[in-house]
């Protein structure tokens, strides 16, 4: 192989196949743009974000990693979002989690 030769496959390549999906509408109730990243716990975006916040619970953007989705003040938009993999903990964001995840999500019985 030679520095920075790229070898490539052929065929289309799925992303996140077989993972567990949900589809939200999203709505930002704030007066400023807000930006959510690929790999965001979305249960902890920013609040004036509307949307059934539990059903968020464990999951991020379906998107490509290292992309992000921008909400413009007022706009709403339906996303999809893909359940987390790994070994399941969410550390840091807004700090909600701190840890494993649980089979409901906080405050919600």
């Amino acid at each position: 192989m030679t520095p920075g030769e790229y070898r490539l496959e052929e065929g289309e390549i799925s992303l996140n196949a077989g993972r567990a999906t949900a589809t939200v509408v999203v709505a930002n109730r704030g007066d400023r743009p807000i930006q959510v990243g690929s790999h965001f716990h979305f249960f902890e975006v920013n609040p004036a974000l509307s949307f059934e916040r539990w059903r968020a619970y464990g999951m991020r953007l379906n998107i490509t990693a290292g992309t992000a989705v921008r909400f413009e003040p007022g706009q709403q938009r339906t996303v999809e979002l893909v359940a987390l993999a790994g070994e399941r903990k969410v550390f840091g964001f807004n700090g909600e989690v701190m840890g494993e995840l649980q089979d409901t999500p906080p405050g919600k019985d």
